[in-house]
């Protein structure tokens, strides 16, 4: 049988480790994890906290009660308890942010802990198929191989009858 030339010899070929590689990938049947429930009170907490803040319900209902103190002690309807440099509507705020700032912290921390497994998760699926597209290739490659050298010896024989 005649060997290919250099130049149809495609490239594509899976090293050992590749092998190996893609065997350990395919033996983990990637199904899809239920999110991870908050482990303690103190996550629950900071999530329903994280949720709450970050809502458009609250900045309206903040904003709404801002406007009301402010007008309240202006115009001093009731006894103005925080005359006009609102010194204690800045200490209520800094207290609140003071407080809720960490508590965000919690929780985007907590989310980016599950964000990094799932990019683990996306990564190794991502290997596999990159590792079976290159196999496939491989394939279809050793079948063209195969196939020109069927041909490749159709045509000597053919020349070889030939006067």
């Amino acid at each position: 049988m005649t060997e290919l030339p250099p130049s149809m010899n495609v490239g594509h070929r899976l090293t050992p480790s590749d092998h190996a590689l893609l065997r350990k990938l395919r033996s983990h049947r990637h199904e899809p994890e239920p999110e991870i429930p908050p482990r303690s009170l103190g996550e629950r907490v900071a999530d329903g906290v994280a949720v709450l803040v970050g809502s458009w319900r609250f900045i309206i209902i903040q904003s709404v009660l801002l406007v009301a103190w402010m007008t309240i002690n202006v115009l001093g309807w009731i006894q103005a308890w925080d005359p006009y440099p609102f010194i204690l509507l800045n200490l209520v705020l800094s207290f609140q942010a003071a407080y809720t700032a960490p508590i965000i912290m919690m929780s985007q921390n907590r989310q980016n802990d599950l964000d990094r497994r799932m990019a683990a998760k996306d990564f190794s699926i991502n290997a596999k198929a990159e590792l079976e597209i290159e196999l496939l290739h491989e394939k279809i490659d050793r079948l063209r191989e195969e196939e020109i050298l069927k041909l490749t010896t159709i045509i000597e024989r053919l020349e070889a009858r030939l006067p």
